[in-house]
């Protein structure tokens, strides 16, 4: 038995992942860093673990959205700057969404 490997479909599929790869994360990133710029800068709870191992204590994350809110009243940008942000981070979203259903959808239909 003989086993052939196509290297060109094969290098066609890496390079497909590495650019959805790259394209996601570079979306999501730009849609945190727009969401912080409209000063709605995400804030996690504390996370409870079975093994008594905590992310943060209330103390932080109390600190943590003082921090956000004060940043958000200190921001530079105009009411419309900050609308214009917040938009353009849901849309980053929007493209980080439609990228993995678009890759799901290739992947169970087919090419």
């Amino acid at each position: 038995m003989i086993v052939s490997i196509d290297w060109n479909a094969f290098l066609l599929v890496f390079a497909a992942a590495m650019v959805g790869a790259v394209a996601i994360v570079t979306f999501y990133a730009l849609g945190l860093r727009l969401l912080v710029r409209s000063g709605h800068a995400p804030v996690v709870s504390p996370a409870e673990f079975t093994d008594a191992i905590t992310v943060i204590t209330e103390k932080e994350l109390k600190r943590a959205e003082k921090q956000a809110a004060k940043a958000a009243r200190k921001s530079p940008l105009t009411e419309g700057q900050r609308r214009l942000a917040l938009v353009g981070a849901y849309g980053c979203f929007a493209l980080c969404a439609a990228a993995v259903v678009g890759g799901i959808f290739v992947i169970v239909v087919g090419h």
